[in-house]
């Protein structure tokens, strides 16, 4: 397999191309640099060599870039945009793939980063072919063709062959065994569901569930965020305030957070009542602070939030509209007021969910943002306005989410409630493990969940560690070990296709050249526990 690019040299050969095309080299490098994050953002230490390689001064810095970049995983980048069409849009969509490629050995990629980068690669290299608004009939040449020109798109379309073909080769992932053994033919989910009789997977990719069906903290990575289906979102907004707290109590974990959002949701009762009984209305504010590291249950909980003020009669629709800087924030000054406003119409009688909205504020130079600074103006007048119909929450990590909200005078006297998501224990991440495993139709075995505990016990729990999300990359990588596990079992049972063993959580010899997004060395597991996965008491 050829080795990718470092980031730096990538970056650097982005510049080059970029200049050939008389792109600014400092524009071409931070696009390059935040679709590289948007990328890597969900493998472990990816921040960290980020940082090293694009010379970034702090965590934050990568987060921005990511959360900047999220967008351009399914779509050209502003600058490709601008060049398609053009003799240097494949040359620069090339450049950015191999950007891409290196973006997704950054840290340890867990086995789902391969194909987000081939998707991210293959929509660069779709755009530069074809200018926006034109048909490819319309793109035909209609005169003579000269030698030269045929050549150089020969060339073209081999380099771009050469780039998936790459991509394709860093998809090996968790069958990139022992050399001289067969490559083993891993299935996914939905083939392992078919040999069950149980049909297509369900949403094991939506955040884990509670002792129910509902979710338990967010699965998909920061800024992918799928649209709900409209049946979906209309049953969500008639359900009763008891369906919709029983279903925050049925959470894995999260006591606090339980207790503070019933804390609001009994202020806010009185106060409606106060205001039916015609007493004098108190100067609440409904918006709200959401704090804490990657897969704590932010959205999750938001969405039920969105539910409540809706059960309580505080909101009209109840619905959530979820964003980011990139939905916010437009390419020109000025621009940037009319598109948050036109956002924050939509959420009007629902609530507006500002993920990682820090980034507002803060440049990846360190310097004053006037694009973001419009929006947050825009976003302050909009909840003035809307003040009786929209709550607005925002979350992010506790430091930079707290200089936020200190910097504008604005957003300090709207926020005036914080909630703090902490991170799952040990053992809630093995319950979330369990309940995962279970919507995927696998069983673990006590043993493994005691393994589970272990694992999670000796990862480092700083800013990058992903909680929920972490333990969804466990279980993608336990599922593909357990499918080469039976490689030579002809007809497995049905307890044999469904049961996950302690084995499967950890690399075997036959995976040296495995990329693991857990690092862990097999050991003997422990004593089997009479109750591994006991949650918290509900609050």
């Amino acid at each position: 397999m050829t080795p990718p690019l470092a980031l730096r040299e990538a970056l650097a050969d982005l510049v080059e191309t970029a200049a050939a095309a008389g792109v600014p080299a400092e524009r071409a490098r931070e696009e390059g640099a935040r679709l590289a994050a948007a990328v890597a953002e969900s493998s472990p230490g990816a921040p960290q060599a980020w940082l090293a390689e694009v010379d970034g001064a702090d965590l934050a810095d990568f987060f921005t870039a990511a959360s900047a970049g999220r967008r351009w995983r399914t779509g050209p980048t502003d600058l490709l945009r601008t060049l398609a069409g053009g003799p240097h849009a494949v040359g620069y969509a090339e450049a950015l793939a191999a950007v891409v490629r290196a973006g997704a050995a950054l840290g340890t990629p867990g086995p789902h980063v391969a194909p987000r980068a081939a998707a991210t690669a293959a929509a660069q290299l779709a755009a530069a072919s074809v200018p926006a608004g034109v048909t490819p009939a319309s793109t035909l040449v209609t005169g003579p063709v000269l030698p030269d020109e045929v050549s150089a798109a020969a060339d073209r379309s081999a380099r771009t062959a050469d780039v998936l073909r790459r991509l394709d080769e860093a998809q090996a992932g968790l069958t990139a065994l022992r050399p001289g053994l067969p490559e083993p033919a891993v299935p996914s989910v939905d083939t392992i569901l078919t040999a069950l009789g149980r049909g297509g997977a369900p949403a094991a990719t939506e955040a884990p569930a509670t002792g129910g069906a509902s979710a338990a903290g967010e699965q998909q990575p920061a800024g992918e965020t799928a649209a709900e289906p409209a049946a979906a979102e209309d049953a969500e907004q008639e359900r009763s305030l008891p369906e919709l707290l029983a279903e925050l109590d049925g959470l894995v974990g999260l006591a606090r957070v339980k207790a503070e959002v019933r804390r609001q949701v009994e202020l806010l009762r009185v106060e409606k009542l106060r205001v039916e009984a015609g007493l004098t209305r108190p100067t609440l504010t409904r918006h709200l602070v959401f704090v804490g590291n990657p897969g704590t249950g932010k959205t999750t909980v938001a969405r039920l939030v969105s539910g409540i003020y809706r059960a309580l009669g505080l909101l009209s629709t109840g619905h959530l509209v979820e964003v980011d800087r990139s939905e916010l924030v437009a390419g020109y000054l000025g621009q940037t007021a009319i598109k948050t406003a036109e956002l924050l119409e939509t959420a009007v009688g629902g609530v507006l969910f500002v993920d990682e909205a820090y980034a507002l504020t803060q440049s990846s130079t360190g310097a004053p943002d006037s694009y973001g600074q419009e929006a947050v103006n825009t976003l302050v007048k909009e909840m003035e306005d809307h003040r009786d119909d929209l709550v607005v929450i925002v979350a992010g990590y506790p430091v930079p989410m707290a200089e936020f909200v200190a910097a504008n005078p604005g957003l300090r006297s709207r926020f005036s409630t914080t909630i703090h998501f902490e991170d799952y224990s040990d053992v809630e991440l093995a319950e979330i493990f369990a309940l995962m495993a279970d919507a995927a139709d696998f069983t673990p075995t006590a043993e493994t969940l005691d393994r589970v505990v272990e694992i999670c016990s000796v990862q480092p729990r700083d800013a990058t560690f992903g909680n929920a999300r972490f333990v969804r990359n466990l279980l993608d990588a336990a599922i593909a070990r357990h499918a080469w596990r039976l490689r030579d079992v002809e007809q497995p049972t049905i307890e044999e296709l469904r049961t996950l063993l302690p084995e499967d959580l950890v690399a075997g010899d036959e995976e040296a050249g495995d990329v693991d997004p857990v690092v862990v060395t097999a050991q003997p597991a422990p004593e089997t526990r009479t109750d591994p996965i006991a949650p918290e008491e509900d609050v």
